[in-house]
């Protein structure tokens, strides 16, 4: 059967002279690749090598006052030409996927994929200008090879839609949240080793030269109250080993949220060795506290908070729309896992950029996943959607009671981040019933921590000291580096009974997990080792998104008669989609963005300015 298109030339042919108004690195002659890559990496669609649709050669300079139909020089320079079939060929199999195809110059918002040629029935104006023209037109009844390739050429279309769709989102959410994500990874480059560089700055109050045995705890804390005697008493971590400072820490109420003031005592000499202030559940010092507070929010309070919560919710969106473009690249080119981690260092210029770009990701794809799903939980808005899940689903963590049996005493529970709630705060400083209380308490504190320790509640601890005398003593182990249990005791301080019991082992899996990658996140669960991991995941994050803007700056013409920046992927693509599948996606996308509202508005911000710049370009190509 012959078919009814006209001819088309060879894809076999000798390509026509490229153009020197291309791209500043001229990609290098490759196999096959994925119809919707360039050769050069970008994120793109295929065109033949013959003229567009516009009728103008590939080689020919771009007019951007052409409109939508246009394509700059870069766009023809980068594209690689299809497989197509000889006018000849009726066999559908011999023919070009749909994927590739699937050409349409950057712009073409309205356009229908064009059906794959061996594959296409020919319209009646197809057919009328086709005879006008002199070429001899074959009736399409009976056309049962090409009628029965249509459903498949539809799900390949819809596809390679999504592939172009996943190139589109990765490169407007590289461009654009990209900064985001680049300050995220440089301030958390800081943060990742900001225990180490707190344990050398402050040395002298964490740690002290005074050898012998530990006076007891009571002695340590009177010497702390008799330091800062006006604010009230609110807790003591022991020193866990020789060499370490005891620190008494009390409730200061000028100080911001989840801070407290710590007077830090040597125990073998019992005498104060500074003061400073301490911030949340790890005890963080000044140092480690403003460079939490700059990865966190910039130092801009709550709006600052917005940038870290964007940059936490987009990046594994472009993490894994990169390894979409990746493996539909790499795995079409190279046909080997090996191409996809490791980078091809034969390449030269933008080609070698576009690989070292995609190799480093791929390394850093799951730690960089990890770190975007535990920094969500500590965000604002999908954080508050995280902290309701968890408690519709029972996977909130488990608090020891600090109510005394037969009190008749509201039953309060353990900070479930130690450190950062502030008994003492219900104290009058320097009131006599607070004074003589706290007195008592003091006295009672070697009692108590003898009974945790006898109850194998061990490694280093927090005793948190009760506010009446209907309340328990609370002795929790503290979040520190190297600790992976979280134990509990609730201990009454006259009589030394234990009131309540909660262990590590018996929490939610899901709470856990939750402690877990809360420590990992925070560079404290394998100590330095932790750290160095989290630091070199930050500068290969940095590096990725460097090339990336290399790559995007490269892409630009270089004969423009104006200022131009890096080509776009074509638009259009949701046209070829399916539309249940596009329904899907849409519910899909409604959901997360409702989970994630700095996902979701941005998402849909770049909706709404991509439809305004396809408008205007629209209007101005029929202008």
């Amino acid at each position: 059967m012959s078919t009814t298109n006209p001819p088309i030339p060879d894809a076999t042919a000798e390509p026509p002279a490229e153009s020197t108004a291309g791209t500043r690195d001229d990609p290098e002659p490759t196999p096959a690749a994925d119809p919707h890559i360039d050769q050069s990496g970008s994120a793109t669609t295929h065109i033949g090598i013959s003229a567009d649709r516009a009728g103008r050669p590939p080689t020919e300079p771009f007019d951007e006052s052409a409109g939508d139909s246009a394509m700059t020089t870069t766009d023809a320079h980068l594209f690689a030409t299809p497989d197509v079939p000889s006018s000849g060929s009726a066999d559908v199999s011999s023919a070009a996927s749909p994927e590739q195809s699937y050409g349409a110059p950057i712009g073409a918002r309205d356009a229908e994929p064009p059906t794959p040629t061996a594959n296409r029935i020919p319209a009646e104006s197809d057919r009328v200008s086709q005879s006008h023209k002199g070429i001899p037109v074959e009736s399409t009844e009976g056309s049962v090879t090409a009628q029965s390739a249509e459903p498949s050429a539809g799900r390949s279309n819809s596809r390679g839609a999504i592939t172009a769709l996943t190139m589109r989102l990765h490169f407007y959410a590289g461009v654009f949240v990209g900064p985001f994500i680049l300050i995220a990874a440089l301030t958390g480059a800081l943060y990742s080793i900001a225990p180490t560089l707190e344990s050398i700055v402050n040395h002298d109050l964490l740690h002290v030269d005074s050898t012998g045995p530990a006076r007891p705890l009571a002695d340590q804390v009177a010497t702390a109250v008799a330091a800062e005697p006006k604010l009230a008493l609110a807790a003591v971590d022991p020193a866990q080993h020789a060499g370490d400072t005891t620190r008494v820490l009390f409730t200061d109420p000028s100080l911001g949220e989840s801070e407290q003031r710590a007077v830090f005592v040597d125990p073998a000499t019992a005498k104060s060795v500074g003061v400073s202030v301490v911030y949340g559940s790890t005890g963080a010092l000044p140092l480690r506290t403003w460079i939490d507070q700059l990865h966190r929010n910039l130092h801009l309070g709550q709006p600052g908070r917005l940038y870290s919560e964007a940059a936490a919710s987009w990046l594994w969106v472009v993490g894994l729309a990169g390894l979409v473009v990746w493996m539909r690249r790499a795995g079409s080119r190279y046909r080997g896992l090996r191409r996809l981690i490791w980078p091809d260092r034969s390449r030269q210029g933008r080609l070698r950029t576009v690989n070292w770009h995609a190799a480093v990701g791929m390394w850093v794809l799951l730690p960089l996943l990890f770190l975007s799903a535990t920094g969500m939980t500590w965000s604002t808005y999908a954080g508050a959607h995280v902290d309701a899940l968890r408690a519709q689903l029972s996977w909130t963590t488990p608090s020891v009671s600090s109510a005394l049996p037969g009190s008749g005493a509201q039953p309060s529970s353990s900070s479930s981040m130690p450190g950062m709630d502030m008994p003492g705060m219900d104290m009058s400083a320097g009131a006599p019933a607070a004074t003589q209380l706290s007195t008592d308490r003091i006295a009672q504190v070697d009692k108590v921590f003898a009974v945790a320790r006898g109850h194998h509640v061990d490694g280093s601890v927090e005793i948190t000291l009760p506010t009446t005398d209907h309340t328990a003593f609370i002795v929790k182990e503290r979040r520190i580096a190297g600790s992976l249990t979280q134990d509990a005791i609730a201990v009454d301080g006259v009589t030394g009974e234990v009131t309540g019991t909660v262990r590590y082992a018996d929490w939610p899996l899901m709470a856990k997990l939750a402690n877990w990658g809360i420590a990992l996140h925070m560079g404290m669960m394998f100590g330095l080792a932790n750290q160095l991991l989290l630091l070199l995941t930050m500068l290969a994050l940095i590096t990725v998104i460097v090339r990336g803007y290399m790559m995007w700056w490269r892409r630009r013409p270089l004969r423009a008669s104006r200022f131009a920046l890096g080509t776009p992927p074509r638009r259009g693509v949701l046209r070829g989609i399916h539309p249940a599948l596009l329904t899907g996606l849409v519910v899909i996308a409604a959901a997360v963005g409702w989970f994630a509202p700095a996902l979701g508005i941005t998402l849909l911000g770049f909706l709404v300015v991509d439809i305004i710049i396809g408008l205007v370009r629209r209007r101005r190509a029929t202008a």
